[in-house]
């Protein structure tokens, strides 16, 4: 036995708290430190093996190599089912702990997934990676993802999932820098109440932080990491930030003048593991303890946190009993993974429309055409595993119409390129493009993609590769497929007013040719001969350059719609599959710029219909689309995300009837973008967005899916009683019967939605779901026990949550739209007092606003300020204020806040009745220092108390504070 395994800290009998104090008594203060950063570093004298914390598993491990895998996560929830996202958290553990075997220092076991950000808005580009726009959905499904993942042992762990991204991280567009603005409502009833489930219910063990700031505070040191995740959820395992966050709070936010000073705020605001360059990291850690900045105590905590789920993964343990470190490498891509794979594939796809098409009668059919760009294409996105295999949908039907002939058009045309000097673009040596005369070569026929908002891709005929620009700055048809972080198989196309185009590159850069080892080769313009000066600087890296852009024609070599239309006119039936690209127009860093399919797969879809009525519409997407051409054309729609492996092979079952599609949408798909706000508007409840408040029209709501046999629901009861903890669940009970023919899955949903409340409540809330399955005739009753507290909210005048005594309708149905029973109930809980004014008031803590902003205070909660010209929610002559209502504040005459000026001085008016009402005061903010727009540095900002005299006997049942200029507000009260 090695000396260091008598020390108690690799004494796995013994309680884990004090193998960590005995950890923590025996590392120095250097060896401390470089356990903090994400690859930490081996201690060997005592043992300790170097570990890499983090590595992907949205939807199967990612980056290793072949691994199994599932639907994008999107499409997991699509499944509503919460033992099958169990069952895939266990897979994904098996085959983590299966690399960490082969490679323990270099594949880790604390993953960073499930992605539990709420998507409120539909046009965030990692939409793919979410859960939907519900907390309860989005909270139980990633619970149960947790679960299987981490295992079940009372002690021993699989793995680790780590929650992110911590939190109001919706947006992509300056993500690096912004800040989403979260009233205490919002934050306590939806996005904080996503992660709470995972956290409290799936016993998550790790959490990554996002890259925004919230109300000013960059979410690495958010107040909220201690408060709530570590103190009121107590969650035991550790924290760490985003890729880079460390420096980029520095480089980006402008937070901290140095990295030892963000070092210093992110550890002690309860992050314990830094994800940044490990020299980075160690020196800006040394140079805090150097400043002061931190205390050791700070890095014990850390460690104390981060070891006590090592220990756990079995790790500093020679014991033999952890069950998980005999997981064999032949669970890799397992067979009855691969069986996995196919029913997560097949439960999550969602029936949008039927007309009564499906399911396909196989036996009438003799010839089907599979037509469109995603029908024998299994994209991967960039979270995801290498596929050990890909089957397509146009391989599915092939796989299970083995009578029918197939035919098979992707309705792209193939083009050929000529500039308008009469040279026509060929592929050289090695794939090189490559501008000849006409006729002194071969000229080169792509396959033309449009994806969209400029977006184009173009495959070479002759070897089926993409083009992309190398590292060299030249254009070669090299890649398989499309991806990267930078996809460089983009190309714009820029119409010029002569019929001919002008390309550039996935960043911009216009293309010409340059002189190359005596060639014409397409290249990006080099940065001498641009005038851009901020585009040339993203060429300066380029070996190859051109000297100027050249414009291209276009020549349409076969018309791809119309041999598709074709196709379609000659089959008995139609299936046309269309989509988007994970890594086009919306991905990591890119905000899908709409909701719609791309214009030139509406069109293939339009005509393909015309020729052929009996035509399926598959849509294989990472987000919903906005489908209002083509809703009324198209007799039968089915969706569902990028399946992995199986996907061909789920869509042909479900088209065929062997398997009765029950999935549902976690998200509702709306009209268009005009029903939303800017994406930078956090607040779902001002702005009714997500089926929760929103009023209008949509195209499919939340909830929303068909299946092949019609549902009955019967005989609902709801009754309060006491739940086998004590505490007080609804009871709800329904009667289902599957009224058809054929056996099918059913998600029964449960909504509710409070008659009376003193806040705006939503329209209907998700409290509880089920997926079950029945056959032709069969009845169940399902039964939910609902804890009562999850009909309470955030009630902003005490701090707290509160149930409200009311009416209560209970709703049990197919959507939130397509409600079967309601059950009306009374919940006894209190009646909210009158807010006592005379009382210290938090601004943030309003009931209504408009034109205003959470932004940081450093002495505690959030400060409120108008809205400034140059961010993105400001309105020109938007009136900015706040209103506090329900005030039971007699007599009061002064009114008495803590203030300061934000950029410049202004004043803070105080009303009654409305925001132009009855002008009760005047509290002016003076500026202290120099004034500017906005303010970076919040340290700089001084607050001050200020009083003003109040209009005697004025009512203040409905008190406004309207904002003029820089004034901010932090607190108040009214004295009488």
């Amino acid at each position: 036995m090695k000396e260091y395994e008598q020390y108690p800290m690799w004494d796995a009998a013994l309680p884990l708290e004090q193998r960590l104090d005995d950890l923590i008594k025996r590392l120095t203060i250097e060896e401390k430190i470089s356990l903090i950063p994400t690859r930490e570093a081996a201690v060997p004298r005592l043992g300790i093996p170097a570990y890499n914390v983090g590595g992907e598993a949205a939807h199967g491990v990612a980056w290793k190599g072949e691994a199994t895998v599932f639907p994008q996560p999107l499409g997991l929830s699509s499944t509503w089912n919460t033992a099958l996202m169990r069952e895939i958290g266990s897979v994904i553990g098996d085959e983590a702990r299966a690399y960490h075997h082969r490679e323990p220092e270099r594949h880790g076991l604390t993953l960073w997934a499930p992605t539990v950000d709420l998507e409120r808005d539909p046009r965030w580009g990692r939409t793919e990676e979410g859960y939907g726009e519900d907390p309860v959905l989005t909270g139980e499904m990633s619970a149960a993802l947790v679960q299987g993942m981490q295992g079940n042992h009372s002690f021993y762990l699989k793995m680790v999932a780590t929650l992110k991204h911590f939190f109001a991280n919706n947006n992509e567009k300056d993500r690096l820098n912004c800040s989403s603005s979260i009233d205490p409502r919002n934050l306590r009833e939806y996005y904080l109440k996503a992660f709470e489930t995972p956290f409290v219910e799936g016993g998550a063990l790790s959490m990554m932080t996002a890259y925004n700031s919230i109300n000013g505070t960059p979410a690495i040191e958010s107040p909220y990491v201690n408060d709530v995740v570590k103190g009121e959820w107590a969650m035991p395992g550790f924290i760490v930030c985003d890729g880079g966050d460390l420096s980029q709070t520095v480089n980006y936010h402008g937070y901290h003048a140095t990295h030892a000073e963000s070092a210093a705020g992110a550890l002690k605001a309860g992050v314990d593991c830094l994800t940044d360059e490990v020299d980075l990291v160690v020196a800006a850690l040394q140079e805090a303890l150097d400043r002061d900045l931190l205390k050791e105590e700070n890095l014990d905590r850390a460690i104390r946190n981060i070891f006590g789920v090592r220990m756990r993964l079995g790790q500093l343990d020679r014991s033999g009993l952890n069950p998980y470190a005999s997981i064999p490498e032949s669970v890799l891509c397992a067979p009855e993974h691969a069986k996995l794979s196919y029913r997560a594939a097949v439960e999550s796809i969602v029936l949008l429309k039927n007309d009564g098409l499906l399911p396909l009668k196989s036996d009438a059919l003799r010839k089907v055409s599979v037509i469109g760009p995603l029908a024998d294409a299994v994209f991967t996105d960039w979270y995801s595993g290498t596929l050990p295999y890909r089957i397509t949908v146009l391989d599915g039907l092939r796989n299970r119409l083995t009578d029918a002939e197939i035919l098979y058009e992707d309705g792209n045309d193939r083009i050929s390129l000529q500039t308008q000097e009469g040279q026509v673009l060929s592929l050289g040596d090695e794939g090189t493009v490559v501008a000849v005369p006409e006729g002194s070569a071969e000229k080169a026929v792509f396959v033309h993609q449009d994806w969209g908002w400029g977006s184009h891709t173009l495959r070479s005929v002759n070897n089926n590769r993409y083009i992309t620009l190398t590292e060299q700055g030249k254009y070669q048809a090299i890649a398989p497929e499309i991806g990267g972080w930078f996809v460089k198989e983009v190309v714009q196309f820029d119409p010029e007013i002569d019929n001919s185009h002008l390309l550039r590159t996935w960043n911009g850069l216009p293309l010409g040719l340059a002189e190359h080892q005596g060639k014409h080769v397409l290249a990006p313009v080099a940065a001498d001969s641009l005038e851009d000066g901020a585009t040339a600087s993203k060429a300066n890296d380029l070996v190859i350059g051109a000297k100027e852009p050249v414009r291209l024609v276009k020549h349409v070599e076969m018309d791809g719609i119309k041999r598709a239309a074709a196709s379609a006119k000659a089959s008995d039936l139609t299936v046309v599959v269309v989509g988007n690209s994970p890594y086009i127009n919306g991905k990591e860093e890119i905000d899908r710029p709409g909701l719609t399919l791309p214009s030139e797969q509406v069109r293939l879809v339009k005509e393909v219909c015309k020729a052929n009525p009996n035509t399926v519409v598959v849509i294989v997407g990472s987000y919903p689309f906005a489908l209002q051409e083509l809703k009324d054309i198209a007799p039968a729609i089915v969706y569902l995300t990028h399946a992995g492996q199986e996907l061909g092979h789920a869509v042909a079952d479900v088209l065929l009837g062997t398997y009765a599609p029950a999935g549902r949408l976690n998200m509702t798909w709306y009209e268009d973008e005009s029903q939303l706000p800017d994406i930078m508007d956090y607040d779902i409840i001002n702005n009714g967005t997500t089926y929760m408040y929103h009023e209008g029209p949509v195209l499919y709501p939340f909830g929303h899916g068909l299946t092949y046999s019609p549902f009955e629901y019967n005989a609902m009861d709801a009754q309060r009683i006491k739940g086998v903890s004590g505490a007080d669940v609804l009871k709800v009970e329904v009667q289902v019967r599957n009224a058809g023919d054929v056996a099918s899955d059913e998600v029964v949903q449960i909504y509710g939605r409070p008659q009376t409340s003193r806040v705006k409540r939503p329209l209907k809330q998700l409290i509880g779901f089920k997926r079950i399955h029945l056959t032709p005739g069969e009845v169940q009753t399902i039964s939910f026990e609902i804890p009562v507290q999850k009909l309470a909210f955030w009630d902003v005048t005490r701090d707290r949550y509160c149930l409200e005594t009311a009416t209560w309708s209970i709703m049990a149905g197919r959507s939130s739209e397509d409600i079967r029973q309601t059950v009306d109930m009374e919940i006894e809980g209190e009646v909210i007092p009158a807010r006592q004014l005379d009382l210290p008031t938090f601004a943030e803590s309003f009931d209504e606003y408009a034109g205003v902003l959470l932004d940081e205070c450093l002495e505690g909660r959030s400060a409120v300020r108008a809205v400034v010209p140059g961010e993105p929610l400001y309105k020109v002559d938007q009136l900015s204020w706040i209103a506090f209502l329900n005030s039971g504040t007699q007599g009061a005459h002064t009114f008495e806040a803590r203030v300061a000026a934000f950029g410049k001085g202004g004043e803070l008016q105080i009303r009654s009745g409305g925001p132009d009402g009855a002008l009760l005061g005047t509290c002016p903010v003076p500026m202290n220092g120099s004034e500017s727009t906005l303010v970076q540095d919040r340290s700089d900002i001084q607050w001050t108390t200020v009083q003003c005299p109040l209009q005697p006997k004025q009512e203040l049942e409905r008190l406004y504070i309207v904002f003029q200029g820089g004034a901010a507000i932090q607190q108040f009260r009214l004295k009488c």
